[in-house]
Formats: C-alpha cells, structure tokens, sequence
C-alpha cells in the first residue's frame, strides 16, 4: 500500500423492503499511510460501516473507496479476497479464538491458506507472537489465557501475514481499564515501531488518546449540515 486511505463521494444506503437507510451520504475522508486513527462517532453513526468499506467487506452505494492504490469499490470479491489476504488485518471485540487450538495454531490458521512452507509459516508467527509479548504463552489454550492475553493472540492473528493496514472494530470493549491499555500499548508500538496503518472504531476516549489523530463522524455531518446551510461547499 503506497498510500492512505480515501473515501471520495461515498454513500452508503441500505434498502429494507421499500424503505431506505442512509448511513452516509457523499463522505470525503483521508487517511494517510502510517497513521493510527481513532474512529469516533455515536451509536448509528456508521463507524463500522465505514471499517468494512475499507477493508472490502462491503461495498459503497455510490462514491469511490482507494486503499493505497487500489480502487477496492470496483473490485470483484475473488480480487478482494486475494487482496485482504496481503494488505489487511482485522482486529474485533470478541476474538473468535478456535477453543480447541493453542494460541500458536490459532496465529497460523490464516497461513494455512498460503503456498507458504511449514517453517516458513512458524518462523512468521512466532515473529507475530513475539511483537506482541506472547511467545511463552504459545501452547496454551484460550481457556488457559486471559482476556487480555487472547486479544494479543487475536492481533498476532492479524498481523501474520505482515499487512499494511490494520483495521480494528472496538478492540478493548470487553476489556478492563489497565487491561485495555496495555492492548492500546501493543497497536501503539505496531503503528510506531513497525509502521502499521491502524484505523480503530472506539467508544473511549481514553483510547483514541493512544491514536494519531482522531476523526469524529458526528463532527464531518455537522460541517456538511453547517456549510449546506450557508451555502459553502463542505
């Protein structure tokens, strides 16, 4: 991924029977390469819409969504799937840990859809386990870890195949307070020290103080309402 992230013109709209939804309507956004950003916003304001736009999950209505210098809006979902493989990683609340894998096989289980070698792919995750401060902890099992300890495997998860882009959807809710931070600690020291591109949809406050920078949706709707209202374009 050369470069960030930009949303150019996009609306989202879901149809329900005759009704209609709109999530968001002509959203222009950038987000550069190597940065943390903390998506902020209310309960319905399309943060996690805007989280699987980026990471190809779904799709925009109108409007164009680039992620580096890809044009992944007008990609097919075979393209998408190949593409998600290399560049994306997907951090979420619950961390759909396989109970019946240690943590070392549940890291591995997106390398097994690789050509890669058997050596090459336990080089990768205990790299991945390593950058997240759970080498020791590689044959345990979920039961076995806690709550914090298997959200490090889940991230370990994501960043095994080495992406550039690290999407996470509410990554500490289920978290205690010191727990959370040390979890923030860890897409800190990804973001800083291994140059990760990390965008976070959070609630707290107190972790989008570990991001970059900080984008409100409420604020952007507001801006396009006020500018509407006194006729500048937003």
């Amino acid at each position: 991924m050369k470069h960030g992230i930009e949303f150019k013109n996009v609306s989202k709209i879901y149809r329900k029977g005759r009704n209609e939804v709109v999530v968001h309507k002509d959203l222009n956004m950038a987000i550069g390469k190597g940065e943390f950003v903390a998506l902020m916003g209310p309960s319905g304001s399309g943060k996690t819409t805007l989280l699987n736009m980026m990471g190809g999950l779904d799709q925009p209505t109108d409007g164009q969504v680039l992620v580096g210098n890809k044009l992944i809006s007008k990609s097919t979902e075979a393209e998408l799937t190949r593409w998600r493989a290399r560049h994306v990683g997907f951090v979420f609340q619950f961390n759909h840990l396989l109970p019946v894998l240690n943590a070392f096989a549940n890291v591995e289980l997106p390398l097994t859809l690789t050509t890669l070698s058997k050596a090459k792919r336990r080089k990768q995750v205990e790299t991945a386990l390593a950058m997240v401060g759970m080498s020791e902890r590689a044959n345990h099992l979920p039961k076995e870890l806690s709550g914090g300890q298997e959200q490090r495997v889940a991230i370990a998860r994501a960043i095994v195949s080495d992406p550039v882009l690290l999407l996470c959807d509410e990554p500490t809710g289920n978290l205690d307070r010191k727990t959370a931070d040390a979890i923030l600690l860890v897409l800190q020291i990804l973001n800083r020290d291994f140059g990760k591109t990390i965008v976070m949809v959070t609630h707290d406050g107190k972790a989008a103080d570990f991001a970059t920078r900080v984008i409100n949706l409420e604020n952007i709707v507001n801006a396009k309402a006020d500018a509407a209202m006194s006729g500048v374009p937003a």
